[in-house]
């Protein structure tokens, strides 16, 4: 062994060590292993960062984009809305939702597509009367699945597909993954919808948010395209069930009626007063076709200015956005308007804010018609949390008291100074995405554009989707100042240091090395045998460690093992591709994983009781498909 080839070992020995330690962020350790190897000579000073310029980093990141649009936008809650069952049992419900799942994670990221289907996994959960993580893990287990589909499916196919390019093959197209991973979870779908649920342990659920809101008291008004309009209250409030809302109070013609009649129906105009949780509310509104009353653009910011976009993406509709609201102050000089108009400079960003009112504050008694928040702060009040108490009169006329939660929207930095002013304290940044019809088909239509000229081999990858960016840039399915909140910057960073460290692998002969010891030691020299454990290994790993530092790790080795056998690559990067995204067994092999450990109520070592079987059932179906659809 060369002295380039010890160095590397031991940089990949400490580097899978800290990996499997989880003491440090994967970046971080990432970032140290590049480091690494520049000082010991094995990656030159000026190669160093040229991972961040890699096709498949970039690829990766606007992938992450591009699934944003997906998500702000609406269309996967209008699909979602479309494609599940109402009404059916455990079987075809979780069916249903896991397929969905895999769907969605074949075209955009699987992290963001498990946690888009989250909400509607744990309203499924109560309405069949099971524990949330009989829905949860299943869910997470089949966009996992959905992201061995194509190309862009997950991050992983894209290292590997970038692998292949390095050996002079070219990459991997679109749905050159699709022969053997569509069939990889189809099957693995089937296994845990019908029968892998029933393995998932029964825990108590640990809460999905860090603390309780309370439901608020929230003012809606009935467009004239709503689905609303002409039913009576009766059949609407049977529609806000799942989402544990109800209808409280009805304005008409500003005459409040406490107390409807189920039976009274509700015309275009109309104000509904609804109590639902903060988190409920988007769905609500994008399944009722209806709007925020006071999700309205402060009269002071000029139309060219204001963000109506950011407006929409935080919880106004887009007609809403449009409207003036003279709320002027009476009495008073300019100066003071002024003064009070300072305060409400036009902003790019929208945002939502819940605010608790202290003891002392000055609030204690005023009204959001007394403080002329639109004209003063450039904010709007959108609903009011008050625990056991509902207010008898209009919203913007309750009297504030002390421990109210007031969801509170404008530009971070009036909701600031509000807070500051008034004895209010911030306890959380909101996300509540109104889905518009118009930027859901925007937003798949970009998509499909990206894939499409990806697929067809009319532009390289990278280029098709940073354009697919920019064109959801200039269309506002993704407001510009989402973007850069969009990418996994983690995981980015952990990919671009990683290629040149695995590149050193293969450079100084390191990933030849571990191949022939691989191939005599354990393979015997059989093709298959050493495919089989390629795949086993990178499973293994795939479960303790950071999936796509497994595929960085692996694909060398893979090829090498490929090259020492005189058999074609291919199918080892294939399954390298399979075994690093199949990680069932542990909640850390993957971020789905780990997003339902808290929610599910999981422990560490609950997550093999269905991952084991499902992973034999991926190695018994994958290995024979390999070998058919990608010869040694």
């Amino acid at each position: 062994m060369s002295q380039d080839q010890y160095v590397i070992l031991a940089i990949l020995a400490v580097t899978v060590g800290l990996f499997l330690w989880g003491r440090w962020r994967h970046d971080m350790v990432a970032v140290g292993a590049l480091l690494a190897a520049v000082l010991g000579g094995v990656v030159s000073a000026d190669e160093a960062f040229s991972g961040f310029g890699h096709p498949a980093v970039i690829t990766v990141a606007c992938v992450l984009v591009l699934s944003r649009g997906l998500q702000t936008s609406g269309a996967v809650d209008a699909l979602a809305r479309r494609v599940l069952p109402h009404e059916a049992g455990p079987t075809l419900s979780l069916l249903s939702l896991v397929g969905l799942g895999a769907l969605l994670s074949g075209f955009m990221n699987n992290v963001g597509a498990m946690a888009l289907l989250m909400p509607v996994a744990m309203q499924l959960a109560k309405r069949l009367d099971m524990s949330p993580g009989c829905v949860l893990m299943p869910l997470a287990f089949g966009t996992i699945l959905g992201g061995m589909t194509t190309l862009i499916g997950t991050p992983l196919n894209l290292i590997v597909s970038g692998f292949r390019a390095q050996q002079g093959a070219g990459g991997f197209g679109m749905f050159d993954f699709t022969p053997v991973g569509l069939a990889v979870a189809l099957v693995g779908i089937a296994f845990v919808a019908l029968v892998g649920w029933r393995l998932v342990p029964v825990r108590r659920q640990a809460g999905m948010e860090g603390f309780e809101t309370g439901a608020y008291l929230t003012e809606v008004r009935v467009p004239e395209t709503s689905q609303c309009t002409g039913q009576t209250l009766r059949e609407i409030e049977k529609q806000l069930e799942d989402a544990g809302a109800q209808v409280v109070g009805l304005v008409r013609h500003e005459m409040r009626v406490n107390a409807p009649s189920a039976y009274r129906r509700v015309l275009a105009g109309d104000i509904l007063i609804v109590e639902a949780e903060a988190d409920a509310l988007s769905g609500l509104l994008s399944r009722l076709g209806l709007r925020l009353e006071e999700a309205k653009r402060p009269v002071d910011t000029p139309a060219e200015d204001a963000d109506l976009d950011a407006v929409a993406e935080t919880g106004a509709a887009s007609d809403a956005a449009h409207e003036a609201v003279s709320e002027r102050p009476e009495g008073g000089d300019d100066e003071a308007g002024e003064a009070d108009r300072s305060r409400a400079e036009p902003s790019r960003d929208i945002v939502l804010m819940e605010l608790a009112v202290l003891p002392g504050s000055s609030l204690q008694g005023q009204t959001a018609s007394d403080l002329l928040l639109r004209t003063r702060y450039g904010i709007n009040l959108l609903a009011v949390s008050r625990q056991g108490l509902r207010s008898m009169g209009r919203l913007r006329e309750w009297p504030f008291r002390v421990g109210d939660l007031l969801l509170m929207q404008g530009p971070p930095e009036a909701i600031g100074a509000f807070a500051a002013d008034k004895g209010c304290v911030p306890l959380a940044e909101r996300e509540l995405h109104i889905p518009s019809s118009r930027k859901a088909w925007l937003a798949g239509g970009v998509m499909a554009l990206a894939v499409g000229s990806a697929a067809f081999g009319l532009l390289p990858a990278a280029i098709s989707f940073a354009l697919g960016v920019l064109a959801s840039m200039v269309l506002r399915t993704v407001p510009p100042r989402s973007v850069y909140e969009s990418i996994d910057w983690p995981v980015i960073t952990l990919l671009a240091a990683l290629i040149p460290v695995a590149g050193a692998m293969a450079s100084t002969g390191t990933a030849d090395l571990i191949a022939r010891l691989l191939m005599e030691g354990v393979a015997q020299g059989h093709a298959v045998g050493a495919l089989a454990l390629v795949l086993v290994v990178t499973m293994t790993l795939s479960d303790l460690m950071n999936n796509a530092a497994t595929a960085a790790v692996m694909c060398p080795i893979a090829i090498g093992t490929a090259s020492a056998l005189g058999v074609n690559a291919d199918a080892f990067l294939m399954a390298v591709a399979i075994g690093a995204s199949c990680a069932f067994l542990t909640p850390i092999g993957h971020q789905n994983n780990t997003l339902i450990l808290g929610p599910g109520g999981f422990r560490f070592g609950d997550y093999w009781r269905l991952g084991l079987p499902l992973e034999l059932l991926v190695v018994a179906v994958s290995l024979p498909l390999l070998l058919i659809v990608w010869p040694l």
